[in-house]
């Protein structure tokens, strides 16, 4: 095994000084170094199979090199790409990532976020946050720089990168609408989540501008977005409305709990009630009926949101502003035509 290649070794091979390979290496002091040296930098840096040693870097910047990154719930499959996206670009800045998981509790998120603070992490990425939370605003408070993905909080004191959820649903409201149902229902997130929250309401204003019934009573509430509370909430639902010809569920986790609720009223997803998700999670294309959904681009949100934390981190400190990513519309089989 060869000995770890050093910034000495990259400054003997192209004939600069350390420090100017250093500042080279450095994606936050890179534009200081002349163009044509920096690529004799890097190409040296890669022919020797250079890596920087983080917690060299960090006795240097008085950094720890690590971000952490709590999320809600690590079995569902939309966070997979998520975490993916942030972690290609943090450790592109010679960044390493700690994943935390919240279980969807908020006191569970608080422990976690208290957890990272503790081990001194340079910045916060923050899924698992409720439309009020005091955790993330204390950290914020406390000078770490946090950026929020995949959630928002109501004051938006803290910068949001997420999908367009009102635009992702009025997808959905509109195709079903255009297959001619009247009587739709819809399965919302709990409303404590800002996707919860934001969805139910895209929901009830897509009804209103399609000219549909805005009812209220057509929105049943999940305890979370996971399945079995999907199903729970679609006999609720079909219960109280049983005239209803398609649900728009809050993701594609509780589409498929309405497609059990749906079965067990004994009519059958797709043919008898439409149903839409959104997410358009792994192998949804593969479930019976395969289903439509609203697509979001969960890993170029991750790296969004990752590269919204360099900004904050870096030593300017650049603001940075919420952004909203376009979701589009994956039609399947689980919709069809209203049966009249």
């Amino acid at each position: 095994m060869t000995d770890r290649a050093t910034l000495k070794d990259i400054a003997r091979k192209t004939g600069v000084h350390a420090s100017t390979v250093s500042r080279a290496l450095n994606p936050r002091t890179a534009s200081v170094v002349k163009p044509q040296t920096q690529k004799r930098v890097l190409e040296a840096a890669r022919a020797l199979g250079y890596r920087p040693h983080p917690l060299a870097r960090g006795l240097r910047t008085n950094r720890t090199m690590s971000v952490g990154m709590v999320i809600p719930d690590i079995e569902n499959p939309l966070f997979g790409p998520i975490i993916a996206g942030a972690e290609a670009v943090l450790a592109d800045s010679g960044y390493s990532t700690l994943i935390g998981n919240s279980d969807y509790g908020e006191q569970e998120a608080e422990s976690v976020i208290g957890a990272m603070l503790d081990r001194q992490v340079d910045g916060l990425l923050a899924a698992a946050v409720s439309r009020r939370d005091s955790s993330v605003a204390a950290a914020a408070g406390r000078g770490v720089p946090v950026v929020l993905v995949n959630r928002a909080v109501d004051d938006e004191s803290i910068p949001s990168i997420a999908g367009d959820d009102r635009l992702g649903v009025g997808l959905a409201v509109r195709h079903l609408a255009g297959l001619g149902h009247r009587r739709i229902g819809h399965i919302a997130g709990p409303s404590w989540l800002s996707t919860g929250w934001d969805r139910r309401r895209a929901f009830l204003e897509w009804m209103e501008a399609e000219g549909l019934e805005a009812d209220p009573g057509l929105v049943e509430e999940a305890d979370w977005f996971q399945v079995e509370p999907g199903y729970r909430a679609g006999l609720a639902l079909l219960g109280r409305h049983p005239d209803i010809t398609a649900i728009v569920a809050g993701n594609d986790l509780l589409g498929l709990g309405c497609y059990r609720a749906i079965r067990a009223r004994g009519r059958e997803p797709g043919r008898d009630i439409s149903v839409t998700g959104y997410n358009d999670m792994p192998l949804l294309e593969m479930m019976q009926p395969p289903m439509t959904t609203v697509r979001v681009p969960y890993r170029e949100m991750g790296g969004a949101a990752g590269e919204a934390l360099l900004s904050l981190m870096s030593d300017e400190a650049r603001p940075v502003s919420s952004a909203r990513l376009r979701p589009t519309l994956e039609v399947r089989s689980s919709t069809a035509p209203a049966r009249t």
